[in-house]
């Protein structure tokens, strides 16, 4: 019985001045395996009186289970002390200055956005909105579209298997808009748009700025003042502009919008930016606005057409490649 106390002294103080759990774990071995002293001492119960090995037996699987606990409770101090020198090592200094990241800026569809919002706010116009998943009254119905229209078909517009539909346009916030409310309207329609369309000047989806005037005695020349103010602020220069007849469903008379731009060498020409023209009186009249009494005007533009030309970039994919040497340009 001396044995088992001495080798119990012996063994608790050599755990507890154990350094690490490598030296621990040395130690768990020498004293508990297979081969380890209090294993030994086990051994001696053969040669033992009943009584002798019962009380031994009982003395040494004591020993047994105190050094078991005894080196769980080390095992946990060496890997929180462990556990703590790693969180110091690693710490982070929050004071040291930074490492000099590259400023973000806005996306140039973003910017282009922005300043035309800018710009036909300042003319009057407030700022509509609508859903980007509509149905067929408000995209095509409600704009006159008839139903051979061929905007309507699917190789052109993103259907769901419900009927319903990704919107082509902003046009159906106009439609919204004049239902809700009483004239006069003047309103621009920002957004995105989708389209069944994608190539160097074209993608599935973009954005648009859309306008309508609604009041009394609007005329095409109140169109035409206005396009040609934005067109001026926008590029911020003096430009030439035209009318162009052409077609819409929803707008008669209707003309598509050409500025002069310089051609690939220098050489003056016309460049088409956008569509317009008088709201048509079945879309007013869809809208529950008498067409006799109220007249008014649309138009509609492409904003990444618009970025195109104002930063010079020849390729629409470019906006959406995320290649930061060609974002950077615009921070």
């Amino acid at each position: 019985m001396s044995q088992v106390t001495e080798l119990q002294q012996r063994a608790l103080a050599e755990i507890e001045a154990s350094g690490d759990l490598r030296a621990l774990d040395e130690l768990r071995v020498r004293y508990l395996g297979k081969k380890g002293e209090v294993t030994a001492q086990l051994k001696a119960l053969g040669a033992m009186e009943p009584e002798q090995r019962k009380a031994f037996g009982q003395a040494v699987n004591a020993l047994r289970d105190r050094l078991n606990q005894a080196i769980s409770e080390r095992r946990a101090a060496l890997e929180a002390q462990a556990l703590k020198q790693k969180l110091l090592s690693e710490r982070v200094d929050v004071t040291l200055p930074g490492r000099g990241e590259h400023r973000g800026g806005l996306h140039p569809v973003t910017m282009a956005m922005e300043r035309a919002i800018a710009i036909f706010t300042k003319l009057g116009f407030d700022v509509a909105t609508g859903p980007e998943v509509e149905d067929d009254h408000y995209n095509f119905e409600a704009l006159n579209f008839p139903p051979h229209h061929p905007a309507r078909a699917m190789h052109d517009t993103f259907y769901f298997g419900d009927g319903r539909l990704l919107r082509t346009h902003t046009s159906p916030v106009q439609i919204r808009v004049m239902e809700r409310g009483e004239p006069p309207f003047r309103i621009i329609a920002p957004g995105k748009v989708f389209r069944s369309d994608s190539d160097q000047t074209h993608t599935p989806m973009f954005n648009q700025i859309e306008g309508l005037l609604i009041g009394e005695g609007v005329s095409m020349a109140d169109l035409k003042g206005v396009l040609h103010t934005f067109v001026n602020a926008f590029f911020e220069r003096s430009l030439a502009m035209r009318f162009r007849p052409s077609y819409f469903p929803f707008t008669e008379p209707s003309a598509e919008v050409d500025i002069g731009w310089e051609k690939t060498g220098g050489e003056p020409g016309w460049l088409e930016i956008l569509g317009c023209g008088m709201v048509h009186p079945n879309v007013l009249r869809a809208c529950g606005v008498d067409p006799e009494q109220n007249t008014g005007y649309a138009f509609g533009m492409g904003v990444e057409r618009l970025a195109m030309l104002r930063y010079g970039v020849s390729d629409i994919r470019q906006f959406f490649e995320n290649d930061l040497e060609f974002l950077r340009q615009f921070n």
